[in-house]
């Protein structure tokens, strides 16, 4: 049996835009992008899509990381220190909502995926607000479950922030799906450089400086104009 082949159906079915964690509910701040005519065509999609891919890689990316790690390694602890890092590191409320909300639903998925007392413990802590149950984290637990490696899951990790987007786009910008599409194929070469980054980087090392995403998000919380959550 080709075990590289099962793994790759399983990177696959963790990265499909309708694994149901969510993902559709929101928009990395793309809604409120362009209802400000920031983002109004191709051009300007793919910039934004590069700023998040980036602010995501190092430190989404880096939780995820060294999650997986910590669940390779049975370290419980650890997997709820890094938990409780990367909520404290974001800095506004739908950026929080949007990790935990997702990450609980991938919870409960490997849950019942899985037959592993390290998720059954994560799941009964994140239910009782001992841990915040970010979907980094979450994710890092099922690729070392699934038996996957630390690069298909910053692969996976990436691919997500920025279909995420796309996806979005074709709700509310003035682009087709032959414009998404070569912006993915586009942002894909640019993953090895940022996974080589991030796999080692440590906490102290992680950083998000990318004002304008945080900004918009700060809009949208109170805007009126709303399709998606963030």
């Amino acid at each position: 049996m080709n075990e590289r082949i099962i793994q790759l159906s399983h990177l696959l079915q963790f990265s499909d835009a309708t694994f149901p964690v969510g993902t559709f509910s929101f928009s990395n701040g793309l809604e409120t992008a362009s209802y400000e005519k920031i983002v109004t065509d191709s051009d300007t999609l793919e910039q934004l899509c590069r700023s998040a891919a980036h602010q995501a890689a190092f430190s989404d990316g880096v939780t995820a990381l060294q999650a997986f790690r910590a669940a390779v390694a049975g370290d419980y602890d650890r997997i709820t220190a890094v938990d409780h890092e990367l909520i404290l590191f974001k800095m506004n409320d739908e950026a929080r909502m949007m990790l935990t909300r997702m990450g609980k639903k991938l919870a409960e998925l490997a849950g019942k995926m899985f037959s592993s007392s390290l998720i059954s413990r994560w799941l009964e802590d994140i239910r009782a607000d001992r841990t915040p149950g970010t979907y980094p984290v979450a994710q890092g637990l099922v690729f070392a479950h699934a038996s996957l490696t630390e690069e298909d899951l910053f692969t996976s990790h990436q691919y997500g922030v920025i279909n995420m987007i796309l996806g979005a786009s074709l709700r509310c910008v003035r682009v087709s799906h032959y414009d998404t599409q070569e912006i993915l194929y586009r942002l894909a070469q640019e993953i090895p450089v940022l996974y080589e980054q991030a796999r080692q980087m440590e906490f102290k090392d992680m950083n998000a400086f990318v004002p304008q995403m945080d900004i918009l998000a700060s809009l949208h919380e109170k805007g009126s104009m709303r399709m998606f959550m963030n």
